[in-house]
C-alpha cells in the first residue's frame, strides 16, 4: 500500500470541488477581488471565503487585504506540488509498461 501523503491528498481534495476549479479557472485571468468572484459562481461571500480558504491551505491561491478589499491571485507552490506527483508517477507507470512491452515483445520472440 502506497504511503500517505496529507499534503497531496489535501490537494486533491481542494480540487475536487467544481465551485473551487470554477475560482481558479477565474484567477487564470489575473488577480480579482472576492466579490467579483463570486457573482458569477452564485455563492455568497462567505461561501467564496471558505473556498479560498482551503485553496490557500494548499497554496493553489493567496490572498491579500488592502484596505476593504480582499484580493485574490493564483498561487503556484500548489501546482508545483501537483506536477511533482504527476511527474512522479508517470515515470513509475511509464518503466512498468516498458517492462511490460519487453516481456511481450519476449514472448512474440520465442513463439
Amino acid at each position: 500500500m502506497p504511503t500517505p501523503n496529507p499534503k497531496i491528498d489535501r490537494l486533491f481534495h481542494a480540487l475536487g470541488d467544481p465551485t473551487r476549479r470554477a475560482i481558479l479557472d477565474r484567477l487564470a485571468g489575473g488577480p480579482t477581488s472576492v466579490s467579483r468572484l463570486a457573482v458569477p459562481l452564485g455563492i455568497t461571500l462567505t461561501a467564496v471565503a471558505q473556498h479560498l480558504q482551503i485553496l490557500e491551505e494548499v497554496n493553489l491561491v493567496h490572498t491579500e487585504k488592502l484596505g476593504r478589499v480582499r484580493t485574490c491571485r493564483v498561487e503556484t507552490g500548489g501546482f508545483r506540488l501537483l506536477e511533482q506527483w504527476i511527474s512522479d508517477h508517470r515515470t513509475a507507470w511509464e518503466r512498468k509498461l516498458d517492462r511490460l512491452g519487453e516481456f511481450l515483445a519476449d514472448e512474440d520472440d520465442s513463439r
